[in-house]
């Protein structure tokens, strides 16, 4: 069996390479044909994943058609900003199984935008996985979620190896808006870095961050549990901790007085947490919804408040029972 991984940045890299290394075949489709002939030629991701070998049961294309022929599912591995092109490109009979951790950009899950455009059986892929370590074989595990259980099954039938373990879900809110929450918590997280505040500060933040996850996923009618594992609770730890985290590196620049693109990885600009804060921030007020970690990132990206007045807020908030 073949797994069809649609774009070659440094998660879809990383998936291929890690199947290769347990002899499975893939086929990765790169939207730059001039990405493809680099892939076939050195057979390593210099761009998007250094340092990590391509083997040959990988197979590189830049044809949409022939990358998905054959599948039943794809793994959709683009940053969530590309997910309603490729969406718009592909046959309404296949299988997606959605892997960013972003929202669509009129702040609707990525599902529903999957669902809203007429996929029938849609997934999420959500847990604390580093590409740079999945690559290389190092242990890890993960969520996929649907309501489609026989295509969460066979996901999880086609990723899971000695190295990669794979659980299922059926809260598929649940999994993949605990993937979009974090995000905006390890920016706070790499804030605290940034800034030189501390493993007080920072062990602070991801606790009560934490707590603001619970909070919008149960607004969202998501299982209780959901948040306290793999792709809540676990992926906050290693996003918000990791010298591998976009998302925790640009807080930490940000809190340095840098761009946000100055704690990227080579070739990488895309920030999930960075664009999706605002959107989160905007809706927990329309809606009521006490999220002030996430309204304190929104404002320190958005320019409004420098990172030393984010700190100032929430620390000057009432006293409050925890």
């Amino acid at each position: 069996m073949s797994v069809c991984i649609l774009g070659a940045g440094g998660w879809g890299t990383a998936l291929g390479a890690m199947l290769g290394l347990h002899g499975r075949r893939s086929v990765l489709w790169a939207r730059r044909p001039e990405l493809v002939a680099d892939l076939e030629r050195v057979r390593e991701n210099r761009a998007y994943l250094p340092g990590v070998r391509l083997p040959e049961t990988v197979r590189v294309t830049s044809d949409l058609a022939a990358a998905i022929a054959g599948h039943d599912w794809a793994l959709m591995t683009v940053p969530s900003v590309g997910i309603p092109e490729l969406l718009s490109a592909l046959p309404r009979r296949l299988g997606v199984v959605l892997c960013a951790k972003g929202l669509a950009p009129d702040g609707d899950r990525l599902s529903e935008l999957a669902h809203g455009v007429g996929f029938g059986r849609v997934a999420v892929l959500s847990g604390p996985n580093h590409a740079e370590e999945i690559g290389l074989g190092l242990p890890a595990a993960t969520v996929v979620a649907s309501r489609d259980a026989v295509l969460a099954a066979s996901v999880q039938g086609a990723l899971m190896t000695s190295s990669f373990r794979v659980y299922t879900s059926g809260d598929l809110s649940g999994v993949e808006l605990g993937g979009v929450l974090k995000n905006v918590i390890a920016l706070a997280a790499g804030l605290i870095d940034g800034l030189g505040l501390g493993d007080n500060a920072k062990a602070a933040i991801i606790t009560r961050g934490l707590l603001e996850m619970g909070r919008y996923l149960a607004s969202q009618g998501a299982e209780e549990g959901t948040v306290y594992g793999l792709s809540g609770l676990g992926d906050l730890v290693a996003t918000a901790g990791s010298r591998h985290s976009r998302n925790r590196a640009a807080g930490e620049a940000i809190g340095r007085g840098l761009s946000a693109e100055h704690g990227g990885r080579p070739g990488e600009k895309v920030v999930e947490g960075v664009r999706t804060a605002g959107l989160l921030s905007a809706w927990a007020e329309r809606h009521g919804i006490d999220l002030p970690i996430v309204r304190a990132v929104a404002r320190v990206v958005s320019g409004e408040w420098t990172p030393e007045q984010s700190v100032q807020e929430l620390m000057g908030r009432r006293a409050k029972d925890e």
